[in-house]
């Protein structure tokens, strides 16, 4: 809930301040009815400059993957065990 309560502070902020520059003309008119479009083309590249960010940061957790490995073959000698064929080793 705290999350969606900053997105909303953050969209009346910026709903304000262009509303703000309409009414002052501090910028031409045909600039400031842009402005939206801007938002959301810069909004759209940080998102994907976050999500490649990400990508690239993603941790690598070789301890976890020897778990799972480990649970995997328990699964499969248990199934094994109540008859189910779980294909080849």
């Amino acid at each position: 809930m705290k999350h969606i309560v900053k997105i909303l502070t953050f969209l009346v902020a910026i709903t304000a301040t262009w509303i703000s520059l309409l009414q002052a003309a501090m910028i031409p008119r045909s600039h400031t009815w842009l402005l939206p479009l801007y938002l959301v083309v810069s909004l759209g590249c940080y998102g994907l400059f976050m999500v490649g960010f990400g990508l690239m940061q993603f941790p690598t957790c070789p301890q976890e993957a020897v778990l799972l490995q480990q649970d995997v073959i328990e699964v499969k000698q248990f199934l094994k065990r109540k008859g189910v064929d779980v294909g080849s080793d």
